[in-house]
């Protein structure tokens, strides 16, 4: 069974622990980009990274857009937001209940 790790910065994942998930605190990009590349080869079939870490990661992260395991799901932090981990969340919502959860279903 695939497991699931939020990756980012401390201030930003610490909440998901009390949700079951295994969270990766980072602080540089090289050290973003090992523990990437550590989850991607394990166990983890999803993993959630901070927009800013993804944005300080830039094209690591994007080598694994094409295959379905892991799966690379950005999601908004406390700092450094682009508005990107919000706008998938949404989108994963939508397709999970066919509704737009912000709008009460109407676009």
């Amino acid at each position: 069974m695939y497991k699931i790790g939020v990756l980012g910065d401390y201030d930003s994942v610490y909440g998901f622990a009390s949700l079951g998930l295994d969270i990766f605190p980072v602080k540089t990009a090289e050290e973003a980009a090992e523990k990437l590349h550590e989850l991607a080869s394990g166990t983890y079939g999803i993993i959630y990274i901070t927009e800013k870490a993804k944005t300080l990661l830039g094209a690591e992260a994007d080598k694994y857009a094409e295959s379905a395991i892991p799966a690379i799901i950005p999601i908004p932090g406390v700092s450094g937001n682009t508005g990107a981990g919000v706008e998938n969340v949404k989108k994963s919502v939508e397709q999970a209940v066919g509704s737009d959860i912000l709008f009460g279903g109407q676009n």
